[in-house]
């Protein structure tokens, strides 16, 4: 299949940069995670003239470096937050029916814990007080409601969990989604269906103004080009974490409106923590949780909670953030977690509300508010800060409600509470099924074209069969793009050709989530992916060595700052030899009882 014509392909970066320098538009946004991608939908679904531009790669940010969850958020119900939890599984279940192809219903297990088995009654009231408030509140509209389980049904989803100390568990209902891919269809869905335009790459520099210090767009630079104006009525800052920058290009002031909350997880083998729902587990140190998520033939663990004033481009993960997750999980499990486990790492950063008074709030980050607002600066622009994954639609509704009343066009009525995106299926959803769908295909070696066809249908919905059609007899792009992953080497092509992707990074790390599931592998695999997209993107043979050297270098380095042995070989010896010490001293064990 050839590449589309930049000409007349609406999702190309040609045809965007085209149109941002030729055409006056209604909004502009600025930032091109899943709120910006939510605003540029609402917009464009209304009528308006929309353009969005970001100055990295769609999701780049917080926006693919979440727990992946489209969740309602049992644990702010302790902080009294009912509007939110409203709020959020309002919302959740939007997703669940305007992108059915996307975002699937996902079990959620708490396991309970106690002294030779025995829970401490009052927590379990607690627990089950706070369930029946979150089926109440419109958890139950998933069409499941919570149950208890006893500790024979929980070791049936967990078998790895302390049978000495567990005593029964519950059993409720949220969902999950691939947070880059959910981003990338929301503004494909504008672009495509709606006739916005969105480009990636392309940093704003600066803001135009007119006489009176209005704000009238952005001065953008895009990479590989030359710097412009584009022209806008209305300019929104949804740009997450970064956007207290984009308030000071127009305020000329720091606002530090925003508190960044750094989180990590970590992926290991499901053989090493076995789970295959999802979990809650608890971590004693802080009177916080953490997930356990299924993933396939992988499980994630994540996530931390802690402020971080480093470089907003960078939150590491160190070897603290590692302890953490492996403290947690090694204290409920008979299965020892260890680092030569980890097969992959994520750090991103939650832009959180700063409290607007000093001692207003906990200084934890994890009690922070994850509520959303919307505000209007004297020069006319509108920032969007706050917010989490689950409630996007809503942040971009609120949003565009104050641009269309700086436009003078209040009487736009939203239009994204039915609407489905892109690639979305016909026909209601499924009733929820423990085990899940879409993220979570597991490969079935007997049944290979029926395994592919699964994890194209939950990544594409109504385009998998458009995604298959462009291995065109090429039986080598139906391979596995990283050795072990279930991503398909012409799900690379489609990246470049259809959704923008103009890096290693953009295939690897969010059209895939390579990097995320195994990373030596996928650093192993980048010379291949740069000698398959440097073709489409006029790269020489230099260009794409340099490019695969760079990534690959950078993901091994996340790995040693992490404290983990970005060496698979000595990886796989680590793991035999502590396997074969855990083996030892379980079999001490059973002798000397």
């Amino acid at each position: 299949m050839p590449a589309p014509d930049p000409d007349t392909d609406p999702f190309s970066r040609g045809r965007a940069l085209a149109r941002l320098a030729s055409e006056s538009f209604d909004v502009l946004v600025v930032g091109g995670g899943i709120t910006g991608a939510g605003v540029a939908l609402d917009a464009a679904s209304r009528g308006l003239k929309t353009a969005l531009v970001e100055r990295e790669d769609f999701a780049s940010g917080t926006s693919s470096k979440s727990s992946k969850l489209i969740h309602g958020g049992l644990r702010y119900l302790q902080q009294h937050e009912y509007r939110l939890v409203y709020e959020n599984l309002a919302e959740r279940q939007r997703l669940l029916e305007n992108a059915p192809h996307l975002v699937s219903p996902l079990p959620f297990l708490i396991p309970l814990f106690g002294k030779s088995g025995v829970v401490n009654k009052s927590v379990a009231r607690v627990y089950r007080t706070a369930l029946w408030l979150y089926d109440l509140t419109g958890g139950v509209r998933i069409g499941r409601r919570h149950e208890k389980v006893t500790r024979e049904q929980a070791l049936a989803h967990m078998p790895t969990l302390r049978a000495d100390r567990l005593a029964a568990g519950f059993l409720y209902w949220d969902a999950r989604s691939d947070d880059s891919r959910l981003t990338l269809t929301v503004l494909r869905t504008a672009v495509l269906d709606h006739g916005a335009t969105a480009v990636n790459h392309t940093p704003v520099i600066r803001l135009v103004t007119d006489a009176t210090g209005r704000v009238r767009g952005a001065t953008v630079a895009p990479v590989g080009g030359e710097p412009f104006d584009v022209r806008a009525s209305v300019v929104v800052n949804a740009a997450g974490v970064w956007s207290d920058e984009v308030r000071t290009l127009d305020e000329h002031r720091d606002p530090r409106s925003i508190r960044p909350a750094k989180g990590i997880h970590i992926t290991v083998p499901e053989e090493s923590f076995p789970c295959d729902i999802a979990a809650v587990i608890p971590v004693r140190e802080d009177k916080r949780s953490i997930f356990v998520v299924s993933w396939g033939d992988q499980v994630y663990l994540g996530t931390t909670d802690t402020a971080w004033d480093g470089p907003l481009d960078d939150p590491s993960c160190t070897p603290e953030d590692v302890d953490y997750i492996l403290d947690a999980a090694n204290a409920i499990s008979t299965r020892q977690l260890t680092r030569a486990d980890i097969t992959g790492i994520w750090s991103g950063l939650r832009p959180l509300l700063a409290p607007e008074q000093k001692g207003a709030s906990s200084e934890r980050t994890a009690d922070l508010s994850r509520r959303h607002t919307v505000r209007t600066s004297d020069g006319g622009m509108v920032s969007v800060t706050g917010g989490k994954l689950t409630t996007y639609r809503k942040m971009a509704e609120d949003t565009v409600d104050v641009a269309a009343g700086v436009l003078g066009r209040r009487g736009l009525r939203c239009r994204t509470k039915n609407l489905r995106l892109h690639g979305a299926p016909p026909g209601a959803r499924v009733a929820p099924k423990a085990g899940g769908a879409g993220a979570n295909v597991r490969s079935d070696p007997a049944h290979p074209e029926a395994s592919r066809a699964a994890h194209l249908a939950g990544r594409y919905g109504t385009e998998a069969a458009a995604v298959l059609a462009m291995a065109g007899g090429r039986p080598e792009l139906l391979e596995p793009l990283v050795e072990g992953l279930p991503y398909l080497t012409v799900e690379a092509l489609w990246a470049v050709r259809r959704e923008m992707a103009g890096t290693v990074s953009d295939v690897l790390d969010r059209r895939t989530q390579s990097a995320y599931r195994d990373a030596r592998a996928t650093a192993a695999a980048a010379g291949k992916v740069a000698a398959l997209i440097g073709p489409e993107l006029d790269w020489d043979d230099e260009r794409r060595r340099a490019e695969a050297e760079a990534y690959a270098t950078r993901l091994l380095a996340d790995l040693t700052r992490a404290g983990l042995d970005p060496d698979p070989v000595s990886n796989a010896a680590a793991r035999a030899t502590a396997d074969a010490a855990t083996t030892a001293t379980t079999g001490v064990a059973a002798v000397e009882s």
